[in-house]
């Protein structure tokens, strides 16, 4: 085992102690020494640890410190234990821990085929902390795939794993699809610097499409749009609608995105805006906060 991944099990094993109950965590233990004695663990002895997990350990939410987090981020980088219950620290000490690198895929794969709902949110959360990253994005996409709006989150959200390991095509059709089923983009790591002129025009047609319905288009659209309008079919002049005719909400997100695009004529479009409505521009707005306004209901 590489000594970062000694680190990242050392981890996740301090906050299955801090958070369990006494006899759960001497049950832990016991587990732990009994796969770690055949070397790599059984499979048989693995999958029964993994079904025994909730009922020892429960589901309830990890309370940690902000030096948890610090430690999470200095052992892997934009690593957040954001939302993880004590199952899922325990699930991912246990499969990291006992199971050795060159059979690791196999195991993992193995495991998400006949994971529930629960199991799956632990082997998409843990994806940025397996060894050799670049084998698990067809595992990663197919949880993008699911119906189940958690799933989906459990890659997409908090996640570091796809900005660095997805091609274009795979990105895009992540940032399409948390726009389609309604997920945040603001919880999508590494948004703006994935951010590229296809999508841009992806998202285009598909508030064109939204528009000619009748219906809403979220607000937070428009992020992905900005940095590209000037370099794609009617960019500038959809921003230019929005901050127009839109509600408070899309005009502020069109004004943020305005400011992300390098054109003279984006410029002149805010100043324009400016000046018409005679007011100071809101510094203080954020994706984030437009995120969260327009997730309410």
């Amino acid at each position: 085992m590489s000594a970062n991944r000694e680190k990242i099990v050392e981890l996740l094993e301090n906050w299955v102690k801090s958070n369990a109950h006494p006899d759960g965590w001497d049950w832990f233990v016991q587990k732990r020494e009994n796969l770690l004695k055949s070397q790599v663990g059984s499979d048989r002895h693995m999958f029964m640890a993994m079904g025994q997990i909730f009922r020892k350990l429960g589901k309830k939410d990890l309370v940690l410190s902000e030096d948890d987090f610090e430690q999470a981020g200095c052992i892997r980088e934009k690593f957040t234990p954001k939302g993880w219950t004590i199952d899922q620290a325990a699930r991912l000490a246990l499969l990291l821990g006992s199971t050795s690198e060159d059979k690791f895929s196999e195991r993992l794969e193995t495991l998400c085929r006949s994971a529930d709902i629960s199991e799956l949110l632990t082997y998409y959360r843990g994806l940025p902390l397996y060894p050799h990253q670049e084998k698990y994005t067809f595992r990663a996409t197919e949880g993008l795939r699911s119906n189940i709006k958690s799933v989906f989150e459990s890659v997409a959200h908090n996640n570091p794993y796809p900005s660095e390991q997805f091609d274009a095509n795979a990105w895009n059709q992540m940032v399409l699809k948390a726009i389609f089923i309604g997920s945040r983009l603001d919880l999508i790591i590494g948004f703006d610097h994935r951010a590229n002129k296809e999508l841009a025009q992806m998202l285009s047609h598909y508030a064109h499409e939204r528009w000619a319905a009748s219906r809403v288009v979220t607000p937070e659209l428009w992020r992905a749009v900005g940095p590209y309008a000037h370099m794609i079919e009617s960019g500038i002049s959809d921003l230019e609608k929005v901050l127009k005719s839109g509600t408070e909400i899309e005009s502020q997100s069109a004004r943020l995105a305005l400011k992300t695009c390098p054109a003279s004529e984006a410029k002149e479009i805010l100043k324009l805006n400016l000046d018409a409505n005679s007011h100071k521009d809101n510094d203080s707005m954020t994706w984030a906060s437009i995120s969260e306004k327009s997730n309410l209901n």
